[in-house]
């Protein structure tokens, strides 16, 4: 395998996220591969383009683009040809086919994704909510909350509740344990909006031996022991079975698919 590495020029006429997380997705296959993604974002002029596409050329890159604009994707296309260059439109081909379909046409506006509108701003709004009202913070969170999540430590509550509030969701979390009492306002909930979380013992004592080792802390410690982590596991269980709420074993699902499991939950209410 050669040692030199492969690069792959993301050219955009917005920001380009689509298509460098394309190439991330890809090189994730292939681990042993030496890759260097250059991204060139908002590239809307013809001389921009091509001063970016002869530095392509040089090195002799992949190119990934998302170019809405006939006359970039135009100039792109021909200049890839003519000079033995690997490109792929990433937009273009969906774009017509959809176009074909609908007997509609698209609107050629770069960025039009990452438009600051008000679905942008309910946005930025639920991840300052999620951040306000993490770890239980402030009780009254939990009334104003889409979504309520709870579970006992290194349950992914934290990431979760970020990942559903780029998703638009307003969510709250709080950690569980016996030794504590739970907020008043949690039983002032509507239960279709709270999800319990779980994990397996194992995987749960584990993870928090890891955690121990990253703080310099003795792993064989109360916290990450077996008898700990039934205990917690009991009380967690009989608090859902209370609440009647929705319970999830996160142990082999990622963040996108436990939160799947609760937009689901939620759309069918």
């Amino acid at each position: 395998m050669s040692s030199q590495p492969i690069i792959i020029y993301v050219i955009s006429d917005s920001v380009g996220g689509t298509a460098s997380n394309l190439a991330q997705a890809a090189l994730v296959q292939f681990p042993e591969i030496q890759a260097d993604i250059r991204n060139f974002s908002f590239i809307q002029t013809d001389e921009k383009l091509v001063s970016v596409l002869n530095q392509a050329r040089e090195v002799n890159a992949i190119v990934l683009h998302t170019l809405v604009t006939d006359n970039l994707n135009d100039i792109t296309e021909k200049y890839c040809i003519e000079n033995e260059l690997t490109c792929y439109d990433l937009m273009n081909p969906l774009v017509s086919e959809l176009s074909r379909r609908s007997n509609l046409k698209p609107t050629k506006k770069p960025g039009a994704l990452h438009k600051m509108d008000e679905t942008y701003f309910e946005r930025i709004s639920s991840i300052e909510f999620a951040v306000k009202y993490d770890d239980g913070k402030d009780p009254k969170g939990f009334l104003e909350a889409d979504i309520v999540i709870l579970g006992v430590s290194r349950t992914s509550k934290t990431p979760l509740s970020m990942f559903l509030a780029n998703q638009n969701y307003k969510v709250a979390n709080l950690p569980l344990m016996p030794e504590s009492s739970i907020p008043d306002e949690i039983w002032e909930v509507d239960s279709n909006k709270i999800v319990g979380l779980m994990n397996d013992r194992e995987k749960l004592a584990s993870i928090r031996r890891e955690r121990m080792v990253s703080y310099g802390l003795n792993p064989e410690n109360t916290y990450s022991s077996l008898e700990r982590i039934d205990r917690e596991l009991d009380y967690a269980t009989k608090l859902y079975k209370k609440l009647n709420c929705l319970t999830i074993n996160v142990s082999s699902k990622s963040i996108e698919e436990t939160a799947a499991i609760i937009i689901n939950k939620l759309k069918k209410r």
